[in-house]
């Protein structure tokens, strides 16, 4: 089944609602696509795997963080306008 939904005129809170749906509709498919049993061999008993997602989680944090820095400094100081309060 698929769907559409015009996200141009959503408020805020039915934005929020809608992407909170689609993420949980995404991470329910993901925890179906694969045998935990293989995956849970495959990664071995080594903590390497958790380490490095755990990287990778605060790297991302960190860039995402400089990206919305970036985008704020754009914003003030007139180079992109984008709409407020979203």
């Amino acid at each position: 089944m698929k769907g559409s939904f015009d996200v141009d005129h959503m408020t805020p809170d039915e934005l929020q609602t809608y992407a909170d749906l689609c993420g949980w509709a995404l991470a329910g498919a993901h925890a179906r696509s694969g045998d935990a049993s293989a995956i849970s061999g495959y990664l071995g008993s080594k903590d390497r795997f958790d380490r490095a997602i755990g990287e990778f989680g605060v790297r991302y944090t960190e860039q995402n963080q400089r990206d919305f820095e970036a985008l704020t400094e754009a914003v003030s100081g007139g180079r992109i306008e984008a709409p407020a309060g979203i």
